[in-house]
C-alpha cells in the first residue's frame, strides 16, 4: 500500500481530539444522550456500544487504534442524526425495548434469606444437588441460591465478621494467618 494513502486513512491525534470535541458538541446540541448514540450505532450500523464507550472516545481515553475504528461509525451517526429528526424517536423507543429486556434484581423474602443463612452457617459450600434441593424448598432457581452462596461468603471474607469469617475458614476458606504475640 502506498504510504501516502495510508496516511490519508489514519486521522492525526489532533484530528482526531477535533472530531471527538465536534462529536461531543453537536450531541449535545442535537439533545442526543451518550447512550442515545451507542443504541443508535446498534440499530442503524448493528453494532451497539455503551454509553462508557461513547463517553470515553469524547474524553480520548480510548487507545488511538480503537479511536480510528470507531471514528468512521460515530461520523456517520452524526451525519444520519443532523439530517433525520426521527433518529431521536428511534433512539427512545429501542432504549424502551432494551429496558423491558433487562432482568430484574432478585429479591429473596425474609423467610427463604434466614433459610439460606441457617443452611450457610451450618455448610457454607453446599454440592450443586444440595443447593438444588434447597432452591425447590424455598421455590428459588438453584442459580439465584449458588449466587446468594457465592455473595454471602465474599460478605464473610470482606467482614471477616464471627459468623461469615469463621464459616469460610472452617470450609477451607483462604484467612489470614494468626498472630504471634511478639506481632
Amino acid at each position: 500500500m502506498d504510504p501516502g494513502v495510508r496516511a490519508q486513512e489514519t486521522p492525526t491525534t489532533e484530528e482526531m481530539e477535533q472530531f471527538a470535541k465536534e462529536l461531543k458538541h453537536r450531541r449535545i446540541t442535537l439533545g442526543f444522550t451518550q447512550a442515545d448514540v451507542g443504541l443508535a450505532l446498534g440499530v442503524l450500523y448493528g453494532r451497539m456500544f455503551s454509553q462508557t464507550t461513547i463517553c470515553r472516545f469524547e474524553a480520548l481515553q480510548l487507545s488511538f487504534r480503537n479511536m480510528c475504528k470507531l471514528r468512521p461509525l460515530l461520523q456517520r451517526w452524526l451525519r444520519e442524526a443532523d439530517g433525520n429528526g426521527g433518529l431521536q424517536e428511534l433512539c427512545a423507543a429501542e432504549g424502551a425495548a432494551l429496558q423491558a429486556r433487562k432482568r430484574r434484581r432478585t429479591s429473596i423474602e425474609t423467610g427463604a434469606r434466614g433459610a439460606l443463612e441457617s443452611c450457610f452457617r451450618r455448610c457454607p459450600r453446599p454440592s450443586l444437588p444440595e443447593m438444588a434441593r434447597l432452591g425447590r424448598e424455598l421455590g428459588l432457581d438453584k442459580d439465584v441460591v449458588r449466587v446468594w452462596f457465592c455473595n454471602r461468603r465474599q460478605k464473610g471474607k470482606r467482614s471477616g465478621g464471627a459468623a461469615g469469617g469463621a464459616a469460610v475458614e472452617a470450609a477451607g476458606g483462604a484467612g489470614p494467618p494468626p498472630r504471634s504475640p511478639q506481632q
